[in-house]
């Protein structure tokens, strides 16, 4: 992360900071410190107890006074200290904005199978079953993330995207695979004034729907595969790939969860902060329209 990146972070930290109501007792330790100092952690992939050693800061990022490891852990779990990081992504994501054509898909994380996380399920993955979590996103063309849950890996991956989609800002098209194919999501995307394009397998193609079982708007989207509209925007879906590559394919990115990221509270709070660095460095690479 260069200088300018943290310097954006950390000023955007302290105005969410100051936008928020004040704790009744001023802790000896600010909220913006606890919060700059777990973003410090994560960006250099290292435990919360590694960010209680002076030795691990340099002139970049120096605080005059460290909380005890205990203290500091417990106060990164508080809700005031959540409300930053999340206002924080917020701000630098610009959720409320997003670009006309949207994608919407799954990102699983895999732990080991001898791990003790109660919170990690077995579920379906590209060739066989894992066990861990799976991060649902919808994302913008200049790869933002406008709206993101994790979840275990058992969990529905359309259940989830209709959690996303209402409370996201939507474009005009929504891209998708196979997964999100049916009526719910059609018509949920719909009611939020976007079209929703996903994949259709070629037997269902093939078959004729049947208007008691299907929403217009899923028949609407079968009719553009026969005709080849659909399958003309449904090419710009693979640039998804792209959208996680960026945030993963560079010292500090998003990757598979450390031996310490176990949880769900933990591991939410870890790819949230990997996804406020992400957008830093979009912001300064001139990567956001």
């Amino acid at each position: 992360m260069s200088s300018q990146e943290w310097r954006t972070v950390y000023r955007m930290i302290r105005e969410i900071d100051r936008r928020l109501p004040r704790p009744k007792r001023r802790p000896e330790f600010s909220d913006v410190l606890i919060v700059a100092m777990y973003l410090w952690a994560v960006h250099h992939d290292r435990p919360q107890g590694w960010a209680c050693r002076r030795e691990n800061y340099g002139s970049l990022f120096r605080p005059k006074m460290l909380p005890s490891q205990s203290r500091f852990s417990r106060r990164i779990r508080t809700a005031r200290c959540n409300a930053i990081l999340d206002g924080v992504y917020r701000a630098l994501a610009r959720t409320d904005c997003p670009t006309p054509v949207n994608m919407l898909d799954g990102w699983p994380f895999v732990i080991g199978a001898c791990s003790k996380d109660r919170d990690a399920r077995p579920g379906r993955i590209a060739g066989g079953f894992a066990r861990g979590y799976r991060l649902h996103q919808i994302v913008a063309e200049d790869h933002r993330v406008l709206c993101w849950s994790l979840t275990p890996m058992n969990e529905s991956e359309a259940t989830q995207a209709l959690s996303l989609i209402a409370v996201s800002t939507l474009g005009e098209v929504l891209l998708a695979d196979a997964v999100y194919d049916g009526s719910e999501l059609y018509d949920a995307v719909a009611a939020r004034g976007s079209l929703l394009v996903a994949g259709i397998r070629d037997d269902r193609l093939k078959s004729k729907p049947l208007a008691s079982r299907n929403s217009p708007a899923r028949l609407r989207a079968v009719d553009a595969w026969k005709h080849g509209v659909a399958r003309y925007v449904y090419r710009d879906r693979k640039r998804v790939e792209l959208a996680f590559a960026q945030q993963s394919s560079y010292g500090g990115g998003l990757g598979p969860l450390p031996a310490w990221v176990r949880s769900l509270p933990r591991a939410r709070r870890w790819i949230g902060a990997k996804l406020i660095l992400h957008h830093a460095r979009l912001l300064h690479r001139g990567q956001v329209a």
